[in-house]
């Protein structure tokens, strides 16, 4: 959404969505090619084979049929990009030589102000550090520990890795050398107060150091592996007003593009085991930072690949952190509804365990980059086979292993509503733990009150032929919009039954959408979401619009919703009747419903056969 909170005058957006267009700023991400009125090229944003990313120069909007994202100019280089509203503003404003007001309101000023502020110190301190191991005899440990890890010099240039010197205080002395005082290095982390409130010391110190960005390549945050004994292992920068841990994945600014050419992201847990990887041309790879995948994280990958494996030891500590993530993906990855997340070559999210005593970095370095993806193509698995793969694990094959493997595994699989997959899956799970299969079926029968999760929502009912005009309806509106005032629009919503659609109405009347050129800067006033995605797909329908064909589609449309509630009103009749026992009265409107009937059925077919004649 474009947030008016940025005070940028409306005057100067709209000049900048007039001077830029959409279609030579795709052009630099994307092959476009004639299509009708339209463009059409592959998705930047998801991986396809066949082009479903559609750009109107007319209506300078794009949508993509296949993963659904949609918006104007100031939209795609957000999401291209991973830019604020405001960054997006000013860099158009720059390529089209529009100035922009430099004032800010006091809050916003402090808060950009403040942040900006931040970046820097990081920035410092992250050169601070990678002078210190590129120069210090101090860090002489700590580049001969990266040389044994096969870190190469390269490598250490890339990641801009660095070393914290062991003194208390080295970084503060530097650092207010340059201006930067702890007050700042507190609020970005990089100090800690004293318990006696004498002053701060170097929350980093003898530890390899490694700074983590952000989608903009802005170091946001530190982590920090000792050379050591001591503990922790692995210390992290706190939260701060630029880091939030659960939006940040080490490494992603680096592999965003990857991720999107090859339609797939590798996620392991440890910074070496990215390095490794990326070292090696797999670079298509990020890590967390020490805790579980969060939503956040997810939906950030998913936005540039389709398919996101898991990478894990095969020890009890990586086998532990897989079943942590299983079941976030199942909430918030999977869909029940859609076959591929259960066809194992085309799962959408999968699990690869490595082999026993190794972990990413070990196993690249000793086999290469071609074994490690050998190695996926052949062993990695779908969220349900790792499942299975876990129990027995868990469990054993006894008698009372069996027993507690079906009774972990029937909440997953009674939630799996693609009946061939369900079958598939217990097929698998008989043949794994030898077991009849209709045993599995009747346990899945069985109330299902013990079950772990939420159960997911059976797809809704196709609409029937007079629903699918309201999708028609708002096209009309969105692609026709001068015939909004010869209609009466709100009695027109008020007979809408999805309230999808009722939302994409709504937003079209508010906006007060008077020409399709308007279509952008609407889009752009809401929300990322099902509603943009709806009305950006239909605005790029290429229909032709008369007067009389729309003036018809309404009518049709008011005058079947006004039979439908006749219909209704005739059912309770009936009920009546059949209550009071009036046989009488019973025929005479059992015999008007049949007449209904008929009436409904020829229409219906003249809904499926002549769309030509409302347009």
């Amino acid at each position: 959404m474009e947030k008016r909170a940025t005070l940028i005058p409306e005057d100067k957006i709209a000049a900048i969505r007039r001077a830029v267009d959409l279609a030579e700023v795709v052009a630099e991400t994307v092959t476009l090619r004639k299509a009708g009125k339209n463009l059409l090229g592959l998705c930047p944003f998801h991986a396809e084979k066949t082009p479903s990313f559609t750009v109107s120069p007319d209506k300078q909007i794009f949508y993509c049929f296949g993963c659904g994202a949609g918006g104007n100019v100031f939209s795609f280089l957000m999401r291209r990009d991973g830019l604020s509203f405001r960054e997006a503003v000013r860099l158009l404003a720059r390529r089209a030589g529009i100035d922009l007001p430099e004032g800010l309101p006091p809050k916003t000023a402090r808060r950009e102000g403040e942040a900006e502020l931040l970046h820097r110190a990081n920035r410092m301190a992250a050169e601070f550090y990678h002078e210190r191991l590129c120069r210090e005899p101090s860090a002489a440990a700590a580049r001969e520990y990266l040389a044994r890890r096969g870190v190469s010099e390269a490598a250490i240039a890339d990641f801009q890795l660095g070393y914290a010197p062991a003194s208390w205080d080295a970084l503060i002395a530097h650092m207010t050398r340059r201006g930067i005082g702890t007050a700042v290095l507190e609020k970005a982390g990089l100090v800690v107060p004293r318990k006696d409130g004498s002053g701060f010391y170097d929350r980093f110190r003898n530890r390899i150091v490694f700074p983590i960005r952000d989608e903009q390549s802005r170091v946001v945050a530190f982590g920090g592996r000792v050379l050591d004994a001591s503990t922790p292992k692995y210390l992290n920068s706190p939260e701060t007003p630029v880091y939030r841990k659960r939006e940040v994945l080490y490494g992603f600014d680096r592999a965003r593009e990857a991720c999107r050419a090859r339609g797939a992201a590798f996620i392991v847990e440890g910074y070496l085991d990215l390095i490794a990887l990326h070292q090696r041309g797999i670079e298509n790879a990020v890590a967390t930072l020490g805790t579980a995948l969060s939503l956040e994280q997810i939906h950030r990958l998913a936005r540039f690949a389709g398919r996101l494996v898991l990478v894990y030891d095969s020890d009890e500590a990586g086998l532990r952190s897989a079943r942590r993530c299983i079941d976030l993906f199942w909430k918030a990855h999977a869909d029940f509804r859609r076959g591929d997340v259960f066809r194992e070559e085309e799962a959408d999210t999968q699990i690869l365990v490595l082999p026993e005593g190794h972990d990413p970095d070990s196993f690249v370095g000793r086999h290469g980059a071609e074994a490690f993806l050998e190695l996926v193509r052949s062993r990695a698995m779908s969220l349900v086979a790792f499942l299975i793969e876990h129990a027995v694990r868990t469990h054993g094959l006894d008698t009372e292993g069996k027993i507690r493997i079906v009774h972990d595994l029937t909440p997953s699989l009674r939630e799996i509503d693609d009946p061939v997959a369900r079958a598939l899956y217990v097929q698998k799970l008989a043949e794994r733990i030898g077991l009849a299969e209709t045993v599995i079926l009747e346990r899945l029968k069985a109330p299902a009150a013990a079950a772990s999760r939420p159960a997911v929502e059976a797809p809704a009912a196709a609409p029937a032929a007079v629903d699918r005009m309201e999708e028609r309806i708002v096209a009309m509106m969105v692609q026709f919009p001068e015939i909004l005032s010869e209609i009466d629009p709100e009695a027109v919503l008020a007979e809408f039954r999805d309230p999808e659609l009722v939302a994409a109405g709504r937003a079209i009347l508010d906006f007060g959408l008077e020409r399709p050129d308007r279509l952008a800067e609407l889009l752009g006033r809401l929300e990322e979401g099902p509603v943009r995605r709806r009305l950006a797909a239909l605005a790029l329908a290429e229909e032709s619009w008369t007067r009389k064909g729309c003036l018809n589609l309404v009518a049709r449309f008011l005058e079947i919703r006004r039979r439908q509630d006749e219909a209704n009103e005739l059912q309770k009749a009936i009920e009546k009747a059949e209550r009071e026992r009036n046989d009488a009265e019973l025929q005479r409107l059992l015999l008007e419903k049949q007449r209904l009937a008929r009436r409904r059925r020829q229409e219906s077919r003249a809904l499926l056969h002549g769309k030509s004649t409302e347009a």
